[in-house]
């Protein structure tokens, strides 16, 4: 072999080996890579929402009232100004967010469907806990699954990866809600609502699971768990990386900045992600006014990753920290966007005659590492504390419930389903008991008494039950039991297992007669990360810090 064929040989010799070092260094790029060559991302487009009809039909009795539910994405119980709160010791106030309770009712106890994405979203769907068809896990691609259960260390214990369970799990487009249960938007299409669906599914990928497939009429949005807000790098935002959040490597890696409308091919949006289903927002409601719809906008914000307008991020010079900084612009963009749709529904004549429904899919994360956006409570998404699952709820539907009112006996999301559904004058199917009620006879003082007798949350070996004034905790990692009596110590200092053993006892008793009333999961959880009750990801630890393991 001559000189120039050993010289050839020894490139490709270096070529492999530098790519097989990018591979096993880089392979979690791999994901969005393939999806973008499966599913390439095309221009801007304009998307036009079909018209109802010129006038509003005439039609004996009253218009059944439109029904908007707006969700936030990760949204912590400190970072609206509604209790005195908000970012950054209120640094970032919430005007139109904070609208929705002094117009309506504030519900004090309001819980989440559970402590991370789409079972919450499962919940609020069917108004039924997800646990009951399956739905236990958050769906993930197997390829994050294995970054985040391989580098999510916390307070020096380390995740536990389910690598033998791989084989029993589905591609994560076919996680999904089984056809078997009926949605809040067939519900309501049923009943003659146009049914609207923005931003973020993570319901299910398949044809059968898509939302256009589950009840609503118009799709603008994207199915995955999580988004860009712009493309990474735009001179229009300011950017938080978090080196030492392996989940936000993923999402850094693998995040498209996308829409789709009503099935067809992605196309990338004309602004900023918020802004942008904000402004589509309005013009279906304007395409809409003149009969009666359902809403769901499920904002992805503040989700990671932090990505922020620049000109919000300028608009917040006070706050010196950059990460806390990205943050609260986030939210201010996010409080802009629901004063964009309530704005909306006032100048085409239909506020009084719309029930808003506003609330967070679960508590703030601690991956951010930002200490005080679940404050006061401990806690954090992915833990049953209250931290996780006790989120801002309100409701607001004028002439009907009373505005500033509040609620103290506890509630959740699997309330929506029949809330709504009564708004609507629907009668769900009885085959599926419900685990939600309505919750307008309770707020307009019709009914009195709680509307639930206990509320019930599980994700793998760590079960919760909430009943009148005591909240149960059970975990298999750590074998733990921790028992509250949220009237006295809402915020969950001091923990009475030990010291009520007959109250603890009986709560186990009532926990255990809920849980075999639900079904086997899906699908198995890959991950058991751990999670540190009262510090957030990225901080110093101590080896006598709570945690609980967190399975998905």
């Amino acid at each position: 072999m001559g000189k120039r064929g050993r010289r050839a040989l020894a490139i490709v010799a270096l070529l492999a080996i530098a790519g097989g070092w990018a591979f096993h260094r880089y392979w979690y790029y791999l994901p969005g890579i393939i999806g973008r060559l499966r599913d390439p991302i095309g221009a801007p487009r304009d998307v036009a929402w079909t018209p109802g009809p010129a006038t509003a039909p005439a039609a004996a009795g009253t218009r059944p009232p439109n029904i908007v539910l707006i969700l936030a994405d990760d949204l912590g119980y400190n970072d609206l100004s509604f209790a005195g709160g908000g970012v950054a010791d209120g640094a970032l106030q919430t005007p139109n967010i904070d609208s929705i309770a002094k117009d309506g009712v504030t519900f004090r106890q309001g819980y989440a469907g559970n402590a991370t994405c789409a079972p919450s979203r499962a919940a609020i769907m069917t108004g039924r806990y997800a646990t009951r068809f399956g739905f236990e896990f958050t769906p993930a691609p197997v390829a994050f699954s294995k970054l985040v259960g391989h580098n999510l260390e916390q307070g020096g214990r380390a995740p536990i990866y389910h690598g033998e369970r791989e084989s029993a799990v589905p591609p994560v487009d076919r996680m999904a809600v089984p056809a078997t249960e009926t949605t809040l938007a067939e519900l309501l299409r049923a009943q003659g609502y146009r049914t609207l669906f923005l931003g973020k599914w993570h319901l299910g990928e398949t044809d059968a699971a898509r939302p256009e497939a589950r009840g609503f009429d118009e799709v603008l949005g994207f199915l995955p768990g999580a988004s860009l807000y712009l493309p990474s790098g735009d001179a229009r935002g300011e950017e938080s990386r978090q080196d030492f959040d392996p989940i936000d490597k993923f999402l850094w890696a693998n995040l498209p900045f996308a829409v789709e409308h009503d099935g067809g091919k992605r196309f990338e949006p004309r602004e900023y992600m918020t802004d942008y289903l904000a402004n589509e927002a309005v013009q279906a409601i304007t395409a809409n006014r003149t009969r009666p719809f359902f809403m769901y906008l499920a904002f992805n914000a503040p989700h990671t990753p932090l990505q922020a307008l620049k000109s919000d991020y300028d608009a917040l010079p006070g706050i010196a920290d950059h990460r806390l900084r990205v943050y609260a612009a986030m939210i201010r963009a996010l409080d802009r966007g629901v004063g964009k749709v309530l704005t909306a529904l006032r100048d085409d004549g239909l506020a009084d005659n719309t029930l808003v429904i506003f609330t967070s899919d679960n508590g703030g994360a601690n991956y951010i590492g930002l200490p005080d956006i679940n404050r006061p409570f401990r806690g954090w998404k992915a833990t049953f504390f209250e931290g996780g699952i006790h989120v801002p709820f309100f409701m607001r539907w004028p002439g009907v419930l009373p505005a500033g009112s509040t609620m103290s006996a506890p509630v959740a999301h699997v309330d929506i389903f029949a809330t709504a559904a009564a708004a609507a004058g629907a009668t769900p199917a009885r085959e599926r008991p419900l685990d939600g009620v309505d919750l307008v006879p309770f707020a307009t003082g019709k009914r009195d008494g709680a509307p639930h007798e206990s509320l019930f949350w599980r994700s793998g070996g760590y079960k919760t039950l909430i009943a009148g004034d005591w909240k149960l905790q059970v975990a298999d990692n750590p074998a733990k039991s921790w028992l509250f009596n949220l009237a006295i110590d809402p915020t969950e200092q001091h923990d009475l297992s030990s010291t009520t053993p007959d109250i603890l006892a009986g709560l186990q008793a009532r926990l255990a007669a809920i849980d075999v009333q639900q079904s086997a999961p899906l699908w198995p959880s890959l991950i058991e990360a751990p999670v540190l009750i009262d510090k957030p990801l990225g901080v110093p630890s101590d080896p006598d810090d709570d945690y609980v393991y967190w399975s998905n």
